[in-house]
């Protein structure tokens, strides 16, 4: 039994002389994943006719097995006398062990139907973390000291984007999911693929947030390509691609950090602008203590960079480097051991016996009223 691909121009003669039966399926949208046709009895008739459209596969089924499928569009006669066709399509090598691998128990001894796959990329399937993933984010670097390594700051980050999948193997497809329903949508599934590729993500950021990848956090929606080639070579999306399904578009729109993470970003780059610029003033500070034209000079720039920053008080790092001349100290004349003072000339600066203030000149102590000579 199998499918015999008929010429085109006899669709235009009547159907009821060409063909005992005609099945088609309307265009499905893109939540139909798969539609089951049949006739009246349920019987498929010899030289029946089963058109197969654009973007649609056609698995013919007959009592618990499958007889022939193909993903290429065009008009078929169906003809039990013939064997299994399995018009690949462009699913190449799938349906040729199709026959094997697929076998329903338990079903009604004599029941033949045409099951519609719809071969379409399905899109806008929408997906977000309900909660904030942990996340290593390289573009904010905490060096180590001690070690010279540096360890990556930890954040936490919500994702919201889309996914795109086909049906990829429509055997697998039914067998694990779509069974022999009248209309199977995408609706159920998508609860349970939401979860999965959600899971898959988080691996995925685990992967990019290594040593090997460093994709800074913010720049995730732009690493579309990375993210897609990496659950793919990690097989992460192995759950769904168990159901005969493949993700074949994965869209990041937005990444948001929590209050948490915005605030250590914050304090990381306040920290960082501080270290940079106490880096730039004490290079400035080495040059100007070094300047052979002085340190002055190199001080005017400073000034001017610390009044721009706020920075440090450049006069005090300036007294810092400049050297200190030794300030003259008065000389301390003691005072005289006997009561008598001597006799000094005029304008000769003397001290009052009494309260050792220093005079210049006179005969009594501004301060006391001491004599200070006769």
């Amino acid at each position: 039994m199998g499918l015999i691909k008929s010429a085109i121009q006899s669709i235009s003669g009547e159907l009821s002389d060409q063909w005992k039966d005609y099945i088609t399926c309307d265009d499905m949208d893109m939540n139909t994943l798969m539609v089951k046709k049949t006739t009246k009895s349920g019987i498929i008739s010899k030289s029946s006719a089963i058109m197969v459209a654009p973007g649609q596969i056609a698995v013919i089924f007959d009592s618990g097995k499958i007889l022939d499928a193909t993903a290429e569009e065009g008009t078929y006669t169906f003809d039990a006398s013939t064997s299994p066709s399995f018009f690949a399509g462009q699913f190449g090598e799938v349906f040729k062990d199709l026959w094997a691998r697929f076998t329903y128990n338990g079903t009604v001894p004599k029941q033949q139907a045409v099951f519609y796959i719809n071969a379409k990329e399905i899109m806008d399937n929408k997906f977000g973390t309900p909660a904030p993933v942990p996340f290593q984010d390289y573009s904010h670097p905490i060096p180590n000291e001690m070690t010279g390594t540096i360890t990556p700051l930890r954040v936490q980050v919500k994702c919201f984007g889309k996914y795109t999948y086909k049906i990829s193997d429509p055997a697998v497809f039914m067998r694990e999911y779509a069974g022999t329903g009248d209309v199977v949508t995408k609706d159920v599934l998508n609860e349970q693929m939401r979860s999965e590729v959600i899971a898959s993500f988080q691996n995925v950021l685990n992967e990019l947030g290594t040593e090997a990848h460093k994709v800074p956090v913010l720049e995730l929606p732009s690493r579309t390509d990375e993210i897609k080639a990496t659950m793919d070579e990690k097989v992460y999306d192995e759950p769904i691609r168990k159901r005969g399904i493949q993700i074949t578009g994965f869209a990041i729109e937005s990444v948001t950090l929590d209050d948490e993470s915005n605030k250590k970003i914050d304090e990381y780059e306040h920290n960082s602008n501080a270290r940079m610029q106490q880096g730039r003033v004490l290079n400035v500070m080495e040059t100007a203590a070094g300047n052979p034209n002085g340190a002055g000079t190199g001080f005017m720039g400073l000034g001017m960079m610390n009044m721009a920053t706020g920075g440090m008080n450049t006069a005090v790092m300036q007294n810092a480097f400049t050297p200190q001349q030794p300030v003259a100290q008065p000389a301390v004349q003691p005072a005289p051991v006997t009561g008598e003072v001597p006799a000094v000339p005029q304008g000769a600066v003397a001290f009052c016996p009494n309260c050792g203030t220093k005079t210049s000149g006179g005969n009594f102590c501004t301060n006391c009223g001491t004599k200070l000579h006769d």
